[in-house]
């Protein structure tokens, strides 16, 4: 009797341990697909405005938007740079979801975008494209390039969280702006939520 308890403790123990093994790979495998997907989303993004940059050029080679690759559903609008933070990214048209994993996104606000209009809004995802908002500072010098080449040159002069369900965004009728959109908090762990940060700067320079 005695060795039959020796046997059935250790038969618990080789299924302790191998169900212990089981769940560790199961969380290991689970962990590495979370970050893959984390590592893909990134590198979508990064190789997407490679290519974004070839269209634009083409673009403003032609005066004929281009789509950057044959499916596409959106084609570039402009460029923006912020010197001090070295970004440098393709704007896209329009701002839905499949267009703003691949960059920054033009949203329509009826005026034509081929022109200066009063009110340039544009929009990103906090955690690709757009996460460098949380590092704009009063005063930063935000530059635009239109379709016809030409560049704006606007400086920062405000930034703040509203709340999509009870807030809008004021228009401007007095002078050309820009406003950078994105979704807060930063480190937020669900997407979807009601709050936004907006960045606005007023036009201080026409370079060309």
């Amino acid at each position: 009797m005695p060795d039959m308890a020796l046997v059935s403790t250790a038969s618990r123990r080789l299924v302790t341990i191998r169900m212990t093994w089981v769940m560790a790979s199961l969380l290991f495998a689970f962990g590495s697909w979370l970050i893959g997907q984390g590592a893909w989303i990134h590198l979508k993004a990064v190789s997407a405005q490679w290519l974004l940059q070839q269209a634009w050029h083409t673009s403003l080679n032609t005066h004929v938007p281009a789509k950057p690759w044959p499916w596409a559903d959106t084609w570039p609008v402009g460029r923006l740079i912020v010197p001090r933070l070295d970004i440098d990214q393709i704007i896209l048209a329009g701002a839905r979801g499949q267009s703003l994993a691949f960059g920054p996104g033009k949203v329509r606000n009826g005026q034509d975008s081929a022109h200066d209009s009063q009110n340039i809004i544009l929009s990103g995802h906090r955690d690709t494209h757009f996460s460098f908002m949380q590092d704009i500072q009063d005063g930063d010098r935000l530059i635009v390039q239109n379709p016809q080449g030409k560049w704006l040159s606007f400086t920062v002069r405000s930034m703040e969280v509203m709340d999509s369900r009870i807030q809008t965004l004021p228009v401007n009728q007095d002078e050309v702006d820009l406003r950078l959109i994105t979704c807060y908090p930063f480190d937020a762990l669900s997407t979807g939520g009601p709050l936004r940060y907006v960045v606005q700067a007023e036009i201080t320079q026409r370079l060309n």
